[in-house]
């Protein structure tokens, strides 16, 4: 009796590397959701650092993995991983009122990875201007929002201007802070020494 056995290639270096950045980055959005507190302007939705994560995920990871981690992170959560704001979990949180803005996430990161890589492949971010990592990172705030009210609207019971005034309008300051933050950590010497 004989057997044979074929040549695997093993899974590449850059493969393993960029799996294991996407599992930290779906982490460290569970972790961020845990970061949260009430906004005064909006009873009921919290501010977290979960936008700030996403702007991170495309940015450092690029369109393609970074908006995977995030489909990572939503399936951690949908299967009871309790990664959601203030330790939420379930499909009921996605199909809740804030299940919007949850699900824009990957959409969200694979549009500020484009737009900061300027394309797929991932470039070097000491070659990335100040004015497109913030482009970006606008750009992705516009995605959150956008599937934010769309969520309140269809999930919510909101009608469209309330679900702007409470959804969009209540949380713009922070995002602000948010974008600072993340050109803060692109720009600081261990971000841009890698």
């Amino acid at each position: 009796m004989s057997t044979e056995f074929e040549s695997v290639d093993p899974v590449g270096e850059e493969v393993v590397g960029n799996l294991a950045r996407t599992a930290l980055f779906a982490a460290l959005m569970g972790g961020f959701a845990y970061v949260s507190f009430p906004n005064p302007f909006a009873p009921g939705i919290p501010v977290t650092l979960q936008v700030l994560g996403v702007f991170l995920a495309g940015i450092m990871l690029g369109p393609l993995w970074g908006g995977f981690s995030l489909v990572v992170y939503l399936v951690a959560g949908a299967v009871g991983v309790p990664v959601f704001a203030s330790g939420a979990t379930g499909l009921g949180t996605l199909l809740g009122p804030t299940g919007g803005y949850l699900l824009s996430y990957p959409v969200a990161a694979a549009a500020v990875g484009l737009v900061v890589h300027r394309g797929p492949t991932l470039r070097s971010l000491g070659d990335t201007s100040t004015a497109l990592l913030v482009g970006g990172m606008v750009l992705g705030t516009l995605v959150v929002y956008g599937g934010g009210v769309l969520g309140l609207v269809v999930f919510g019971g909101y009608g469209f201007a309330g679900a702007v005034s409470a959804g969009v309008v209540a949380f713009l300051p922070a995002e602000g802070l948010k974008i600072a933050a993340a050109v803060g950590i692109v720009r600081s010497d261990a971000i841009t020494a890698a």
